[in-house]
């Protein structure tokens, strides 16, 4: 396998496999409500509208980025709508790391994924779409 290759299909490879967060946890989130973060019912109806409502969101996310899976390279902006949409996420969550205080450590792995893995990624399938495109320089691609 030659090198322009190996880079997409890794990259498809690493978000296939970060896709599966989203896409289990709101799956889980729907199913279970806020049961899911282990916490003891009843809660208010309104909170159990809005944790299933935004799971139902982190499900359409997750299969939004399988969707960039195939032709990694020609899907660059929604990539980096998705990567935007994932980033606003993170600084919510970082908001509420600063106002109320840290939360599990799964809640701190979604965040360091939100902040820093997927702007890099935005920066490898920039270099993946270019090597495609046979520019070999980093454009807005």
């Amino acid at each position: 396998m030659n090198e322009k290759m190996s880079g997409k299909t890794a990259l498809q490879v690493v978000v296939g496999l970060l896709a599966a967060t989203p896409v289990l946890v709101g799956v889980e989130g729907i199913v279970s409500g806020p049961e899911f973060l282990h916490v003891a019912a009843p809660w208010p109806v309104d909170l159990d509208s809005h944790f299933r409502f935004l799971s139902g969101f982190f499900l359409a996310i997750g299969l939004a980025w399988y969707s960039c899976i195939p032709s990694i390279e020609t899907k660059a902006e929604r990539f980096r709508l998705l990567a935007a949409c994932t980033f606003a996420g993170g600084l919510a969550r970082l908001v509420s790391l600063l106002l109320v205080g840290a939360p599990s450590l799964g809640h701190v792995a979604g965040l360091f994924v939100e902040l820093m893995a997927v702007p890099a990624l935005v920066w490898w399938q920039r270099h993946v779409v270019n090597k495609a495109s046979g520019t070999g320089q980093l454009s807005g691609a």
